[in-house]
């Protein structure tokens, strides 16, 4: 949901990321994205499997509480259950995550950021400078995806570094310093390879992205 992305960071620390953004900039040629999204995936079959495991333990319960092999009784409670579990689920994502595998969410988590960075337009930058830093809440994810001429510069040690930067600092409870300390990271790369020119433009809206890869 977008109101944890929200939570995530106070509208002053996005303030502040946006900032950073500008000033690492205004050295060089190259864009920064910054996006936070609250999930990469809605993970359906997890949402699915997670209502359907609570509503079959507790119809088996309720069908062993009062000995009866009934097939109707079973049914009038696991269905029920169901169905609110599911809405439950749906305000509460966090129990979706026992039923979703590590590949499974890497790999949901790579395919947003690649998403993102088509649908951001990162990678259309005049010489290909463009940088993204995202992060998903939901996977306790970050990716780091650079458009082709900084990446031929820099290597994939770097965006790393960058990213264990964040993830250090979201599990002290410092995002919001994290994120600037990447962003400034990622302006000093920029300016030592592709420094900025008289006719330079912002290509890239500053602005922190808050919500879905697709909006």
């Amino acid at each position: 949901m977008k109101d944890n992305v929200e939570k995530f960071l106070t509208a002053a620390e996005r303030l502040a990321v946006e900032k950073r953004v500008k000033a690492a900039e205004s050295g060089t040629s190259g864009e920064i994205v910054v996006m936070a999204v609250s999930a990469s995936s809605a993970y359906p079959v997890a949402a699915l499997a997670s209502s359907g495991a609570v509503a079959m333990a507790m119809a088996i319960a309720t069908s062993r509480l009062l000995a009866s092999d009934s097939l109707w009784l079973f049914l009038t409670v696991f269905v029920p259950l169901f169905i609110a579990g599911h809405e439950l689920v749906k305000r509460v994502p966090l129990l979706k995550r026992p039923f979703v595998s590590r590949r499974d969410l890497a790999e949901e988590v790579e395919e947003g950021a690649i998403k993102a960075f088509y649908f951001r337009k990162v990678h259309q930058t005049r010489e290909h400078t463009g940088i993204l830093i995202y992060i998903s809440l939901f996977e306790r994810s970050v990716r780091v995806l650079a458009d082709t001429g900084i990446d031929a510069k820099v290597g994939p040690q770097a965006w790393t570094a960058i990213v264990d930067i964040i993830t250090a600092g979201i599990r002290q409870g410092r995002q919001a310093e994290a994120i600037c300390s990447a962003v400034d990271r990622c302006g000093v790369l920029l300016q030592q390879h592709f420094p900025g020119k008289s006719d330079d433009i912002n290509e890239l809206d500053d602005a922190m992205i808050i919500g879905s890869v697709d909006r």
